[in-house]
């Protein structure tokens, strides 16, 4: 009987020894970079891309510094794309991660298929498996020519000496990690003039459902898509985000297509921006960033949140410490 278990238990080790490898060494497989991608850096790519990384897609929402003394930490001007900012166990996540330094002071040797790769599924220059707190799984869903634009507009930066800390993955993740990257499955962007189409494409880009669905262990529950309640741990207290499904009572339903662009819009000029005491909860609603998105941009947007189906859940934003 001894020699049987001691039989089984090196079979389990062995099986278990070989799946971490596998795990830790065979993935992430999304295929390699293009190597024959050469972005033809435009001015009209590069004002494109500018609009999108800063008002849509946010990369310098985290790639920058920001200011979390003033309602929805605003970017820091003059820092776009220098990297730092710090995610850790504090906020929920299974490790500590720091955005990275996308300026060309750190990817001047990265080729476009490479930025292109680490955008779209995940997975670095060197085959590493980021971690989704960069939405690449919906950027893996855009239309190449606006990822294209992003990445004329990232070799456009002005470069920023900034060494940014590696990042630290506890256990389970570190092996995890690589499972979560997958094949991108780009798509073509609807006309401006199918205003529900463009809207979806528009609400995926902004990573709008990631924020406002709740989620549990990092994975947010499709079942109950943009109605809310997600957490998020604060300096001041937890944050929940909003209901916006097209319920009447507890989402934006009752809300004007007016009434949307302006809630937007009000955070437009900085001397509208407040600052937050050290007490309070601030937001991770990058309002700031997502008021210069182009007005009939945001018209698309609430045309679409309006056909989402309307779930009833009231959300209490926020929860001070006591």
């Amino acid at each position: 009987m001894r020699k049987i278990f001691l039989k089984v238990l090196f079979a389990v080790i062995i099986l278990i020894a070989g799946g971490a490898a596998y795990l830790k060494f065979a993935l992430p497989n999304v295929g390699p970079a293009p190597k024959d991608l050469h972005v033809n850096i435009t001015p009209e790519r590069v004002k494109h891309g500018e609009y999108l990384a800063n008002h849509v897609t946010l990369c310098m929402d985290c790639h920058s510094t920001r200011d979390w003394t003033k309602f929805s930490g605003p970017m820091v001007s003059g820092t776009n794309g220098k990297g730092g900012e710090k995610f850790d166990e504090k906020m929920g996540f299974p490790g500590t991660f720091y955005a990275k330094n996308i300026t060309p002071a750190n990817i001047k040797d990265w080729t476009d298929g490479e930025i292109f790769r680490t955008i779209t599924t995940g997975v670095d220059k060197f085959g590493n498996a980021l971690f989704p707190v960069m939405p690449y799984h919906y950027y893996g869903k855009m239309d190449k020519e606006d990822i294209y634009d992003i990445i004329a507009y990232i070799r456009s930066l002005p470069p920023i000496e900034n060494k940014v800390p590696d990042r630290s993955i506890d256990f389970p993740m570190n092996f995890i990690v690589n499972t979560i990257p997958v094949k991108a499955t780009l798509t073509q962007k609807p006309p401006k003039s199918d205003t529900v189409k463009y809207g979806a494409y528009m609400v995926n880009a902004s990573g709008c459902i990631e924020c406002h669905t709740p989620a549990s262990k990092g994975q947010i529950d499709t079942k109950f898509a943009f109605s809310g309640g997600r957490l998020f741990q604060m300096p001041g207290g937890k944050l929940y985000s909003a209901n916006i499904t097209s319920d009447k009572q507890t989402g934006i339903g009752a809300w004007t297509e007016q009434e949307f662009v302006n809630r937007f819009k009000a955070y437009q000029d900085p001397a509208n921006v407040p600052t937050i005491d050290s007490r309070e909860v601030n937001t991770v609603m990058p309002w700031t960033m997502f008021a210069g998105m182009d007005t009939s941009d945001l018209k698309s947007i609430y045309a679409y949140l309006q056909t989402i189906k309307p779930i009833r859940k009231m959300v209490v934003h926020f929860m001070p410490s006591k």
